[in-house]
């Protein structure tokens, strides 16, 4: 039955099922419009929890006559021993709660082998950090597509430090070493690479499943552009020898000022609010600050960002989390009397922020960042020069990739990785750096480099750019990949 309907029906229909985490979730919801907007079906997979933002996400998309829906699967959080609430990355908060959700994560293959029963996709899109799903795709015959919500260059250079293990041949942690068969000479420190190369964790057995699955899938899919950084993305497709498709910066799907303020949260400030804010400055003139969803600072490095942004004499636009817990203007972090007389240079966002709206704006001239990829391909997109902060998981590698090889960036000297909670930075280092960015001799040629960049993105995506045509070449073949599984 399968095959007939296909043959009289050239809609390729994609499942897409990302990982539960706003980091993960906001590109592959792009993603689903991009395959939409060309022609195919496009179901996204979340839990009953986001599935109103997933739908807000889609709405315009939907509405204008694209074939894009969402269904969903219901965590087990009971069953592993989580409170019902936590049905999202960033509530998870301790490694032991991370052990159980992604328990929880593997117990939904019941749920979508029942979904690809029901609606017969011709290729299942998932996150890399569910390996699981390799397995269900080949029972099911059809190809899936391991998604990477990162860059060629922090991949392939990760997997030359798994695979060549030259932080075992420094006699200390911060001793540099250079990544082996790697190009560019890049030099990292044992400090800077996550915990499951430094040590025997769950998580390092977890990511060799998830490499090996990743060998086994049909290909890799990457929120990149060829332009951006074609020796990495030549040595991951010949060196490492993975099938790879390069289809962003996928957040230039969104073209409307509506679609960039409706992905991901419900943001914490009116958009027109903060963008009438924006209009009233000079171009390149404020930065703006934020360290994403997942990456959290204490109260002493809170402080001594604020001290560092008032003493460099700069406007600013600062993204903090919100905690519950505490009322607005009476954190311990916030030193006294500060919002009063920053109230015409700053403007502290405390919660979700329309990130990709505030980027775009010809204000900002320079962005704070723990360097999370999609973070570093918007400020790449925007034309927008970094102060890099990295936190966690691969940020030091996007690090070395924004300062050393596209030099569009200036480090503000983090040392230490960790999982959960910032490197202590002195006020100091965030005012010279800051400065170093925006005003400085420095930053005029960063911001030259990086608006070069933006328009090379611009132009990958555009019909006959390398994106758009990686793409096609990609729904291509999964085309043939169906017609020869229907002629079996």
């Amino acid at each position: 039955m399968r095959g007939q309907m296909s043959s009289e029906n050239d809609q390729l229909h994609i499942f897409f099922f990302p990982v539960m985490a706003p980091g993960h979730t906001i590109p592959m919801i792009d993603m689903a419009k991009l395959f939409a907007i060309r022609g195919c079906k496009s179901t996204l997979i979340t839990t009953p929890h986001d599935e109103p933002t997933f739908l807000k996400s889609i709405a315009k998309t939907k509405d204008s006559g694209f074939d894009i829906n969402v269904v969903t699967v219901t965590l087990p959080l009971k069953e592993v021993g989580l409170p019902e609430d936590s049905d999202f990355l960033n509530k998870v908060t301790t490694v032991e709660m991370r052990k159980q959700f992604r328990r929880a994560i593997m117990m939904l293959d019941q749920q979508l082998e029942m979904l690809i029963e029901k609606l017969a996709p011709d290729c299942l899109i998932s996150d890399t950090f569910l390996p699981w799903t390799t397995e269900i795709a080949a029972k099911y015959k059809i190809p899936r597509l391991a998604f990477h919500g990162t860059s060629a260059f922090s991949i392939a250079g990760t997997e030359c430090v798994r695979l060549y293990e030259p932080h075992k041949k420094v006699s200390c942690d911060s001793e540099p070493f250079i990544i082996p068969n790697f190009p560019g000479e890049i030099t990292m420190s044992r400090m800077q690479l996550p915990d499951l190369f430094r040590e025997e964790t769950d998580f390092t057995k977890f990511y060799n499943e998830v490499k090996e699955s990743e060998k086994r899938s049909f290909g890799v899919i990457m929120n990149s552009f060829y332009e951006l950084e074609p020796a990495y993305a030549d040595h991951y497709r010949t060196f490492l020898g993975r099938r790879s498709w390069f289809v962003g910066p996928l957040s230039l799907c969104n073209e409307e000022t509506e679609d960039k303020a409706h992905r991901g949260n419900q943001a914490s400030i009116d958009q027109h609010e903060c963008l009438e804010w924006l209009d009233s400055k000079q171009p390149n003139s404020v930065i703006y600050i934020c360290f994403g969803s997942m990456a959290n600072f204490n109260a002493a490095q809170l402080h001594e960002i604020a001290v560092g942004l008032e003493a460099s004499g700069q406007q600013f636009i600062w993204v903090v989390k919100k905690d519950p817990n505490v009322e607005e203007g009476k954190e311990e972090w916030l030193p006294d009397g500060y919002e009063s007389r920053i109230q015409n240079n700053g403007l502290i966002i405390r919660g979700w922020a329309p990130q990709v709206l505030i980027l775009d704006h010809e204000a900002i001239g320079g962005f704070v960042t723990h360097c999370g990829w999609n973070s570093t391909l918007e400020a790449v997109t925007a034309g927008v020069p970094m102060v890099t902060w990295p936190v966690a998981a691969e940020q030091f590698f996007n690090e070395k990739f924004v300062t050393q090889v596209l030099k569009i960036g200036v480090n503000v000297g983090v040392k230490q990785w960790v999982r959960l909670f910032g490197d202590s930075v002195k006020s100091e280092r965030v005012e010279e750096a800051v400065k170093r960015v925006l005003v400085r001799e420095e930053a005029e040629e960063m911001r030259r480099k990086v608006k070069a960049l933006a328009e090379m993105a611009k132009g990958a995506v555009e019909e006959g750019g390398s994106s758009w045509s990686d793409l096609g070449a990609l729904l291509q073949e999964l085309r043939l990949q169906r017609s020869a599984h229907n002629k079996i």
